[in-house]
């Protein structure tokens, strides 16, 4: 189990400003599981159209941030089987099913994001993913991803 800061989460993904939406993995479980933290804060580009008059993050970006965790998971598992990482594969959100928000996202909360892995076959993977502000489910999903080639 592993803690994984910004510079760490940036040399497993593509991702870079302003679509890194990740700022810390607390925790990583290859195989298993993983935790990860957002910050949302006021000066994320989305709130100055995404509802000025009240600021509510889309969710559309709260489930990519969960499959940006989803990717970490899996990246973290291929390596933990003994598998070297292709330079020339990215990881792709793939699809989303039973989607559910539950409350607004707004500046100012902070997101745990939980996934957990449900199978992975081959360079694919579907997990389970729940994100909470403190104790409050905000939003949940079954999510798959593709390990595949640029």
């Amino acid at each position: 189990m592993s803690e994984l800061n910004i510079k760490e989460i940036l040399d497993l993904l593509p991702h870079r400003y302003p679509f890194i939406l990740l700022d810390r993995v607390l925790l990583c479980e290859p195989g298993v599981r993983v935790r990860a933290l957002k910050n949302v804060t006021i000066n994320e580009p989305y709130f100055t159209g995404h509802f000025p008059a009240y600021p509510v993050m889309p969710g559309v970006l709260i489930l990519e941030i969960m499959a940006q965790a989803m990717a970490v998971l899996a990246i973290k598992t291929i390596e933990a089987e003994g598998n070297r990482r292709d330079a020339q594969k990215i990881f792709y959100f793939a699809g989303v099913d039973a989607a559910r928000f539950k409350k607004p996202v707004i500046p100012g909360d902070q997101l745990i994001i939980e996934i957990k892995l449900i199978k992975i076959k081959s360079d694919v993977i579907k997990a389970e993913a729940s994100v909470f502000v403190q104790d409050d489910l905000v939003c949940s999903a079954e999510l798959m991803g593709a390990y595949k080639g640029t």
